[in-house]
């Protein structure tokens, strides 16, 4: 397999070989079960479906109770698709698919839906400065964007501008993280680095060599 369904936990810190001390995210990979398997001839292309984490049969749709049926597994809250996939490790319905997938010291991309911020100003979303100058009676210009565009052309503000809006809350992928432990007992993998959203939140973990 070429990834895995997992959940953030949070974050601590490991001492490498040289005593430096290294910030890391502790995440939860799977176990993961397959709930399909799709090929060239049936749907176009060749994807293996993985679902994580335990779901109640009541808040599941019909639809979906049939699909988690078919492949013999309880409702779960997750599922995405992994189009890559080592040839000869063709995997089937009802499969459980673990941390061990990855390798100690290898690298991994990790894709989340990055912490939602709300509405903010552009000091907080660009890391804009603001006018600097406090003087001369710029007394509420500090946080401000400064000019957007001339009267008589544009006479608009072009598309793209940085402006104050909704901030976080998108899709973000960190790659080339470490992977530094993995504890296959609790299906924990530790990686260096950051990882996008908050804890509790869902992850998928890929192998990108």
């Amino acid at each position: 397999m070429s990834g895995l369904i997992g959940k953030k936990l949070g974050m601590t810190s490991i001492y490498d070989e040289n005593g430096k001390n290294i910030p890391c995210t502790v995440i939860e990979a799977g176990p993961c079960v397959v709930t399909q398997v799709k090929t060239k001839e049936s749907d176009g292309y060749a994807a293996i479906q993985l679902a994580f984490d335990e779901k109640k049969e009541k808040h599941t749709s019909k639809a979906l109770k049939g699909h988690f049926a078919k492949a013999g597994v309880s409702p779960k809250k997750v599922i995405a698709e992994f189009t890559r996939f080592e040839e000869g490790h063709e995997k089937k319905f009802g499969d459980v698919v673990k941390a061990d997938v990855f390798i100690e010291g290898e690298y991994i991309d990790v894709v989340g839906t990055s912490k939602g911020k709300g509405f903010q100003g552009v000091v907080k979303r660009y890391n804009f400065r603001g006018v600097n100058d406090a003087t001369h009676g710029q007394h509420n210009r500090l946080r401000a964007p400064g000019s957007i565009g001339a009267s008589s052309y544009p006479s608009r503000v072009f598309k793209g501008m940085r402006m104050a809006g909704r901030t976080g809350g998108n899709r973000t992928k960190m790659i080339n993280l470490q992977v530094m432990k993995i504890y296959t007992d609790k299906n924990i993998v530790v990686v260096k680095g950051s990882v996008p959203g908050p804890i509790g939140s869902y992850v998928i973990l890929e192998r990108w060599s």
